[in-house]
């Protein structure tokens, strides 16, 4: 069986990417069709491979402003020639699931969400800190891609969703139905420190959902140290809002990053996320995780008072009162939050359990018993 991988961009290692990571390995011999590729930001066994870019890797500016090109995002991908594989493994969170299959090949869509720019998260990034010019053409273009984005969805044969929580939105936006099976947590790559630092912890892309905002004024607040790695869009306009506790770490290493997660004393995660691996990772390392109590950290944070052991608390309003209070019912008893207990719950999203359940669901949706 011949298999095309098909990704939206290789900009960095986030969370899809991880995913991506494993169907690479999955399937050794796919060749990998992106809108954009930026060698050396991914992972070597997603650099090793046949990677197949769009025209989009030729405008000005794209490997860092490729955001910008967003209503030629579709025309990008409808080019990808994939006559000859039998089947498509998208992965997508934006237009890599309207890859167009061949003839009699079959589609399964791993979908992180429906295309977030014009869904949900419109007003995040076109809303009032979009410039007038964006503003005032944006609802047109969106209005655009919403359609494409439904007609597209009518091609796919399968999706998959990465939680619940964009199960539904699967439902709202297409019609469609989505089995569920969650990413993966590389908990063999993160570690436990036996007593944990000063700092709290924010590791995410800095882009307008993410309310990163949230974090680092509460942090101003309430004098607590603040460390926030990723980069992204945000960045400027949160280093202006940050105040003497807060410190900017940029991009990190695997490494450097687990080493941040096993010495903080908690995760802060303000974002209405689709699923989160960020929560999961902080388990790994044995730290507590402090979250909106709404989106996919309703599937992966458990809070105090329940049967199991606690991994997190929650917080109600995705403001700054709310981070808050947030820290400051953390900050009330952190000595409930086992460690042990933290790293069991990630383990129940290990890596290889995210591999043999990928494995059986193709095989059971399309009978591919032996992937190349």
């Amino acid at each position: 069986m011949k298999v095309a991988l098909v990704h939206d961009w290789l900009t960095g290692m986030r969370g899809g990417e991880r995913c991506l990571e494993v169907f690479c390995e999955m399937f050794p011999g796919a060749d990998l069709f992106t809108l954009l590729h930026v060698p050396g930001t991914v992972a070597p066994v997603i650099e090793r491979r046949r990677v197949v870019t769009s025209f989009i890797q030729r405008l000005p500016g794209a490997a860092t402003g490729y955001r910008r090109y967003l209503p030629l995002f579709p025309a990008a991908v409808r080019r990808f020639d994939l006559t000859g594989y039998d089947l498509v493994l998208s992965s997508s969170h934006a237009v890599a699931k309207g890859a167009r299959a061949a003839p009699g090949a079959r589609h399964v869509c791993y979908c992180f969400t429906p295309m977030r720019y014009v869904w949900d998260l419109y007003g995040d990034y076109f809303g009032p800190r979009a410039d007038l010019p964006t503003r005032i053409v944006m609802p047109a273009v969106a209005a655009g891609l919403r359609r494409w984005d439904r007609r597209t969805a009518a091609r796919v044969d399968h999706f998959v969703a990465i939680s619940r929580f964009v199960a539904a939105r699967i439902r709202r936006a297409y019609g469609r139905d989505a089995d569920v099976i969650y990413p993966p947590v590389d908990v063999s790559r993160l570690h436990i420190e036996e007593s944990p630092g000063d700092f709290y912890l924010v590791v995410s892309a800095l882009a307008p959902y993410k309310r990163v905002d949230l974090a680092v004024e509460a942090a101003n607040r309430l004098g607590r140290r603040l460390v926030v790695v990723g980069s992204g869009p945000e960045r400027a306009r949160l280093q202006k809002l940050a105040g003497p506790t807060v410190e900017f770490a940029g991009w990190r290493t695997d490494a450097e990053v687990a080493d941040l997660y096993a010495r903080c004393r908690a995760l802060v995660f303000p974002a209405v996320e689709d699923f989160g691996i960020t929560p999961l990772e902080a388990m790994a390392s044995g730290r507590p995780v402090i979250a909106l109590r709404q989106g996919g950290a309703l599937e992966t944070v458990v809070p105090p008072g329940g049967t199991e052991p606690p991994t997190g608390v929650f917080f109600d309003e995705q403001t700054v009162d709310g981070v808050v209070a947030g820290l400051r019912e953390f900050e009330r008893d952190p000595a409930r939050f086992d460690p042990k207990a933290l790293r069991r719950r990630a383990e129940a999203f290990d890596r290889p359990i995210f591999r043999e359940r990928m494995k059986s669901y193709l095989d059971a949706r399309i009978g591919v018993r032996q992937p190349c």
